[in-house]
């Protein structure tokens, strides 16, 4: 097969996610996950600066998907509102084709603490692009940054619950979870 051939980089992906979740992330090279799709490791760092990377490919599309979400949100939106959009956005991502891959994804993960500090930085990243796309929408420095993490939380929260479910979508998990955050802040703050 054509080194440039169309896929690619889901195919490493996928040959990745396979070796990672049966040998382990540390046991696996760049060179056998190039070799079990019959590409050579050159090929592989053609893709990829680096292994780990190889689990996070599209990330870059997520952070787009977050941008226009943000930008999607009616002018007089609220952060919170904003935040929702983008969620929504980036939501679009986890179809119910896709869920089996992101457990095996999220196994790996869980199972190293360099992969933990990544996904950490994914959300981080996220979270950054909301809070500019809030503050570019005149919203305050520190309000930006909450309704930022805040979302994050969201997401992250909505993501462990769409693994584990298979009952609901990931927009209405995450609807949902948008709702008990809603609830959470509403409650009067306790005095003293």
């Amino acid at each position: 097969m054509a080194r440039w051939a169309a896929g690619t980089p889901e195919r490493l992906q996928k040959a990745a996610l396979e070796l990672f979740a049966t040998r382990g992330f540390e046991q696996t090279t760049a060179a056998e996950i190039a070799e079990a799709v019959g590409l050579t490791e050159r090929t592989f760092f053609r893709h990829f600066s680096e292994k780990r990377e190889v689990l996070f490919h599209g990330q870059q599309a997520l952070v787009e998907a977050c941008r226009a979400g943000v930008a999607q949100a009616q002018p007089d939106a609220s952060p919170m509102e904003v935040v929702a959009a983008a969620l929504r956005a980036v939501g679009a991502f986890f179809t119910e084709e896709r869920r089996p891959f992101s457990r095996a994804r999220q196994a790996v993960i869980d199972q190293n603490p360099q992969l933990q500090e990544r996904e950490r930085h994914k959300l981080a990243n996220l979270a950054a692009e909301i809070a500019a796309g809030l503050r570019d929408r005149g919203v305050g420095e520190v309000t930006a940054a909450l309704a930022a993490e805040c979302g994050m939380a969201v997401f992250a929260v909505a993501f462990g619950q769409w693994l584990r479910d298979d009952a609901r979508s990931f927009a209405e998990i995450t609807a949902d979870v948008l709702a008990e955050l809603h609830r959470l802040t509403a409650a009067p703050l306790p005095q003293g």
